[in-house]
């Protein structure tokens, strides 16, 4: 997810308030500590990314303007049926574009800093990559645009689509019963964050689970396989820089190590934890290996 422009500055203050009350609950009623340290190294994280779009969202904006010149159709959004079929294609790109930020490595170099996480904590939510201009995410929502969909209607929508996750950033919420195969909840979200061979690359639904159903990645969290938070290797740094470049440095370490093109070109855009000696880490690797 990922919040933009001067909005962010006032929501994040906001949503931190929440997260001190998640806190309360980790120690009252779980009688667990709270991972105040790594929470702190979230808003930082989250406050430098609100900083960084509020310099560059007019020019990705103005971007998205231009692609509108090209548009196929004109829907109207003023209608409630034209508002239905924003609400339907914000979702389905957002859920490729979630997708595409797990399995290509480029991509997942930005979102990766999401993942990060050791806790899943509501302030977790706001742990968000200062790069998505450079990895070229924001790319992925010029199609709607050029279907007829006007940037601020979808923008207006993704926004919508954003905030409604932040409640589901939580260890604390318990399953919700029959809603949980139709909405984003909490558990569901509980197992995309999880690195856990079963659980890893599902769940990519913004607000509903509808294509996650349709195009086969969606999985439930089970009673017999607790979920493990943060990355295949976990990143302990506290530090909000380090959290940010991490797996930039590690891509662009293993594409200067390559040997050959392809595996250059696999080091910096196939999936991650692609190794050119067949023994590397990517989501089939490790659910091959579990299943062994």
């Amino acid at each position: 997810m990922e919040f933009g422009g001067y909005g962010a500055l006032v929501v994040i203050p906001i949503l931190a308030a929440v997260g001190l009350a998640e806190a309360f609950v980790f120690s009252r009623q779980r009688h667990q500590a709270f991972p105040w340290e790594e929470s702190l190294a979230s808003i930082g994280v989250g406050v430098v990314q609100a900083i960084k779009n509020t310099l560059t969202r007019a020019t990705v904006f103005a971007a998205l303007l231009w692609v509108w010149q090209f548009r196929f159709f004109t829907v109207p959004t003023d209608t409630w049926w034209g508002i239905a079929l924003l609400f339907v294609a914000v979702e389905f790109f957002y859920y490729w574009h979630h997708r595409w930020g797990h399995e290509i490595r480029w991509l997942w170099a930005t979102h990766s800093v999401h993942h990060s996480a050791n806790r899943l904590t509501f302030l977790a939510a706001i742990r968000l990559g200062w790069t998505g201009e450079i990895s070229g995410a924001i790319l992925m929502f010029a199609p709607p645009i050029l279907l007829g969909f006007h940037p601020v209607a979808v923008f207006a929508m993704l926004s919508v689509n954003l905030l409604y996750q932040f409640w589901i950033h939580s260890e604390v919420i318990p399953r919700l019963g029959w809603i949980e195969g139709i909405l984003n909840t909490a558990s569901n979200h509980r197992v995309h964050h999880a690195a856990n061979p079963i659980y890893l690359d599902t769940n990519y639904g913004g607000i509903t689970m509808i294509f996650d159903r349709i195009f086969g990645t969606y999985q439930a969290e089970l009673p017999q396989e607790p979920c493990r938070f943060g990355l295949v290797h976990p990143l302990t740094s506290n530090n909000p820089i380090r959290i940010a470049f991490n797996e930039w440095i590690a891509l662009f370490r293993d594409v200067f190590r390559s040997r050959d093109a392809r595996a250059r070109f696999m080091s910096a855009f196939g999936p991650p934890g692609w190794s050119a000696d067949g023994n590397g880490q990517t989501t089939a690797d490790l659910r091959r290996r579990a299943a062994e």
